[in-house]
């Protein structure tokens, strides 16, 4: 498995789980990793491995999520030739070729309760048997496991076998989300940032606007450090002049005027859009508003500050844009105190 294995950050819940995981990794017991997408579960599954004494072993991957579940047993223990249809010839399965090493079973909540029982016979005994084969093999092999299930409530509910659940999680690691990592979406912004800066060949890296870097502190990361990643890196390569901060994030890149519309044909989409381009903009919520002057200031604040970095904080463009003069604009940028 080779990735980009940098552990960034700053934040006493993200540095408490990665420690949790450097003194686990000498153990030879198997490890629960916890987490939602994007936090990071197959650098800790990394780190465990290469932290260990079998680091020159293979360290083999399986996605459970990713195979069809008829595949899921014949992938994981092998199967002999002829044991299924399609089976022209006889293969090792991953605890075979993990052995001696680490096998990561990412996604493990998607297991049909088949393949769980039979994981739980290898678990415990360190034997396999090929499907189609009348002999088990025996197997070294140091498994971490990743979900982000609650397994102890799929084991209540009869989903999940508590036994293999019971061996599977001497320890257990969670990996906070982005949005609790107090401190650490700057300090991964800015290297993502960086990094792009320095694929795309630019002379210096000019940092982000502060409307920017408040944006990417106020967002949900509901995608964590891969969704920041995508994120900053969009932003960086949609930037045209490295002389000037970026001004301008995107979040979703999906969000279009042109979005089409689930089951909407195309006479009917054009006769929206239409209709959308005559339309003023949405308002917003007006009952909500007890002070109308600051709604007033915040709305125009957010309208200015948006054009600007649409603009590269190019000013003239900006005022051409908004139908200002430039001394109007210059004016709106000081009663806001908007920089970059």
């Amino acid at each position: 498995m080779e990735r980009d294995n940098q552990f960034i950050g700053q934040s006493g819940a993200f540095l408490d789980a990665v420690e949790r995981a450097s003194r686990a990794a000498p153990m030879r017991r198997p490890v629960l990793v916890i987490g939602e997408r994007g936090t990071g579960k197959e650098l800790i599954a990394e780190r465990l491995h290469r932290l260990s004494d079998r680091w020159e072993e293979p360290l083999v991957v399986m996605n459970c999520a990713a195979l069809p579940e008829t595949l899921i047993e014949a992938e994981l223990f092998g199967h002999e030739q002829g044991a299924f249809t399609g089976a022209t010839r006889a293969r090792a399965g991953r605890f075979e070729e993990a052995d001696r090493g680490t096998l990561f079973l990412d996604e493990l909540g998607t297991l049909s309760m088949g393949a769980q029982e039979r994981l739980l016979r290898a678990v415990e005994y360190g034997e396999v048997t090929r499907i189609g084969a009348s002999r088990a093999t025996r197997v070294d092999v140091r498994i971490v496991a990743a979900t982000n299930e609650d397994l102890p409530k799929r084991a209540e509910e009869g989903t999940f076998r508590a036994d293999l659940l019971d061996r599977l999680s001497f320890e257990v690691i969670t990996l906070p989300p982005l949005r609790v990592r107090e401190g650490d979406i700057p300090v991964l912004a800015d290297y993502f940032g960086r990094r792009m800066a320095a694929e795309l060949g630019w002379e210096e890296w000019p940092g982000f606007a502060d409307h920017v870097s408040e944006a990417l502190e106020n967002h949900p990361w509901p995608g964590n450090v891969r969704e920041l990643r995508n994120v900053v890196e969009r932003a960086i390569y949609r930037w045209d002049s490295w002389e000037q901060p970026i001004g301008e994030v995107v979040f979703d890149p999906f969000d279009s005027p042109w979005k089409p519309l689930p089951g909407a044909n195309p006479q009917a989409s054009q006769a929206q859009a239409a209709q959308s381009g005559n339309s003023a903009p949405a308002q917003p919520r007006l009952d909500k508003i007890d002070d109308l002057r600051s709604a007033v200031d915040a709305h125009e604040r957010a309208i200015v500050e948006h054009a600007l970095g649409a603009n590269r904080w190019n000013q003239r463009q900006t005022a051409k844009a908004l139908g200002l003069t430039y001394d109007q604009l210059r004016h709106c940028i000081k009663k806001h105190g908007l920089s970059q």
